[in-house]
């Protein structure tokens, strides 16, 4: 068996894939977009923390030289750390990578410092500035001490740097842990959503192989649940049409084996020489009617098929509908006689013409006739009716027989219905009779319909147009 997967085309994407694709690239964007956005801020955060933290140990240091201020200690290199900085502190100045100067009244700014900076802080002022030798490279925090100088804490700005690089590091390593969570989740979400599909699509395919004990739940979003039900009711729809149609085929079989087997067991009389003499035309009459029978049967299976199809041709021409019906009374009278049944007419005294093929008109009251002289009972009457009504004509037969009742009515132009419901109960034929004159009805351009007939049977009526433009074209198709 070929596989339904990828023997039509191309092999496609699954929506499992597409969905885990889908959800990493947002989870891949958000992490970008992320990163972007946050980089400024943080970097703007950290600056603010570290001028503060930088004013305070400012002011931390600047406290603890007041307090020291009458003791004296070694001075680090290049003045660095002042000659009254504490060692613990200025270890930890130095951990921190920053540099501590003591300046005094006429000494030199330290490096990086500006000399109105240095002045500024001389004069009793803190000082909170940037300096370096190209300019806003170095943090500064300058403080005043009570004996006289100052103390002042330099910072390269780099540190804001490191420290912004490393919190936004922190932050994607925490992005890139959800990437890596939502890509299973995504794929995990993804199978459980298309499940209910790949069961519709199994289902599919099992009702596709013949299976028709497939029944689906309904799960997943109302959109999905849909299918499932949809393809529940095809499933319901097909096993009733397939049961319909073996029906159908039985009950043909069954009208085709009768007159077969006639005509087969008098042909072998006849050829073995039981039958003789005078019961030869007898006998020759009765396998010319059953093969006439046959052959009805076969044109009625024929007809049934050729009205399903795109090539079924009508010829449209002008036709006169009070002598098709004369026409057809004449025969259905005999065979009404015959069966001792009285066929009237109800026909306008004057003609009445309408474009149409006549042919598949005397088809429509052929088989409505034939369907009538059926089912009444001998002594009762069957009428053949033709009228002009607004827009067209009506074609009518009406009958004594028993009837239909409404659910009948209902079904009574589907090929076989009521021969399923009445065989064995009533005189039917296969079904095709109706079947065929709704069919032609609507190739005609009309309708057909079916009621209670005042004789007391049923009453077929068909309407048709008298000039269905674009419907009656030869050249178009029909039906």
């Amino acid at each position: 068996m070929m596989s339904h997967s990828s023997a039509a085309g191309p092999r496609r994407m699954s929506i499992v894939t597409r969905t885990v694709l889908l959800t990493s690239s947002i989870a891949a964007l958000v992490v970008l977009v992320a990163m972007l956005v946050s980089y400024p801020l943080v970097h703007s955060a950290a600056e603010t923390q570290t001028r503060q933290d930088l004013a305070n140990l400012a002011d931390l240091t600047a406290t603890a030289l007041d307090e020291r201020s009458g003791q004296a200690t070694q001075t680090g290199p290049g003045g660095r750390g002042g000659g009254l900085l504490p060692r613990g502190l200025l270890e930890a100045l130095e951990a921190r990578q920053i540099s501590g100067y003591l300046v005094m009244p006429g000494n030199e700014p330290p490096p990086g410092v500006p000399p109105e900076v240095v002045d500024v802080m001389l004069a009793g002022q803190s000082v909170s500035a940037e300096g370096g030798p190209e300019g806003g490279t170095l943090l500064i925090e300058g403080r005043p001490l009570t004996a006289g100088g100052g103390v002042i804490l330099v910072q390269p700005f780099t540190v804001v740097g490191l420290e912004s690089s490393d919190a936004v590091k922190r932050i994607g390593i925490a992005l890139l842990g959800g990437l890596l969570i939502a890509v299973p989740i995504g794929y995990w979400a993804a199978r459980r959503l298309t499940r209910p599909l790949r069961a519709a699509a199994d289902a599919a395919n099992e009702m596709a192989a013949g299976s028709r004990d497939v029944t689906l739940r309904p799960e997943g979003p109302i959109e999905i649940a849909d299918i499932a039900e949809s393809l529940n009711r095809l499933n319901s729809a097909l096993v009733v049409s397939e049961g319909r149609q073996r029906e159908f085929l039985l009950s043909v079989s069954h009208e085709l084996r009768t007159p077969l087997t006639a005509v087969k067991g008098y042909a072998e009389a006849l050829s073995d020489g039981v039958i003789e003499g005078d019961d030869v035309p007898r006998t020759g009459a009765t396998v010319a009617a059953e093969a006439a029978r046959l052959d009805r049967l076969v044109t009625d299976l024929l007809d049934l098929a050729r009205l399903g199809a795109v090539d079924f041709h009508v010829e449209p021409v002008t036709v006169d509908l009070v002598e098709v019906g004369s026409d057809a009374w004449e025969v259905w009278q005999t065979r009404g006689q015959a069966e001792d049944v009285t066929v009237l007419t109800e026909l306008p005294d004057e003609t009445m013409t309408i474009r149409t093929d006549p042919m598949r008109v005397r088809q429509i009251i052929d088989n409505l006739a034939e369907n009538a002289l059926r089912v009444s009972p001998p002594g009762s009457v069957m009428v053949l009716a033709i009228r002009p009504e607004p827009g067209g004509a009506v074609v009518e037969v009406r009958d004594s027989g028993p009837g239909l009742t409404d659910d009948d009515r209902s079904v009574a132009f589907e090929p076989g219905a009521l021969h399923e419901r009445y065989r064995g109960v009533r005189p039917v034929g296969t079904g095709l009779g109706l079947a065929l004159v709704g069919r032609l009805a609507r190739g005609l351009g009309g309708s057909a319909e079916v009621g209670q007939a005042q004789e007391g049977g049923a009453r077929f009526t068909v309407h048709l147009p008298t000039d269905p433009a674009g419907l009656l074209d030869p050249s178009a198709p029909s039906a």
